[in-house]
């Protein structure tokens, strides 16, 4: 079987994504945490979540000083769609090590601030890996219901912890050429090797 590497957040839509795709791929798992600025209920969350989901492998990545980069460096409207290349670019990585061929999300077009069909197109124009995005077009009851059938709803409910450094403003709309004007302003590969040198690496 084909491997992918999943991102996961503690929320409800990641872990459904998971369900959907494991008995069709390889599922390894990565999760992009932001401690000491959150607490550690987060990272117990994702792994209680990883293990009710079967994913036997997980990287759990520090990546506060990649936020603390964005924030400093980069319009801060723009924040939320160079985040979530940044953690798919450190996925590509992680997928080199592992073999894997694929990325899966919990995207959902239009859902929140950075997965706007605009945004959405900006961030896949920036990974040169192929995402899975199974929940693209579910909306968000749909969503909650599967995750009651399978057990993460009860888990992943309450609030997520990806907003504590993002604008009170997001950028719904982006060109690539922009976002990568944008990410021109950090140094990329030096952020991800820093965060994936401190990652544990769990097995179940």
């Amino acid at each position: 079987m084909e491997k992918a590497i999943a991102l996961i957040s503690g929320g409800i839509d990641s872990p459904v994504s998971i369900h959907l795709m494991k008995n069709r791929v390889e599922i390894i798992a990565a999760h992009f945490h932001q401690e000491p600025l959150s607490d550690k209920k987060e990272v117990e969350k994702v792994k209680e979540l990883v293990k009710l989901l079967g994913v036997r492998k997980i990287y759990l990545v520090p990546f506060v000083e990649v936020l603390k980069q964005l924030v400093e460096k980069c319009s801060h409207r723009n924040y939320f769609i160079l985040s979530k290349i940044m953690m798919f670019k450190t996925a590509e990585v992680i997928a080199g090590k592992e073999n894997a061929k694929y990325l899966i999300t919990g995207e959902n077009l239009a859902q929140v601030s950075s997965q706007t069909l605009s945004n959405l197109t900006t961030i896949t124009k920036h990974v040169k890996m192929e995402i899975l995005r199974p929940l693209l077009t579910f909306d968000k009851q749909e969503i909650i219901e599967i995750a009651k059938e399978i057990g993460t709803y009860e888990i992943s409910k309450g609030p997520e912890i990806c907003c504590l450094l993002g604008p009170k403003s997001p950028a719904t709309k982006s060109d690539p050429e922009q976002i990568g004007e944008e990410l021109g302003k950090i140094d990329v590969p030096l952020l991800i090797g820093e965060s994936l040198k401190k990652a544990e690496i769990i097995t179940f």
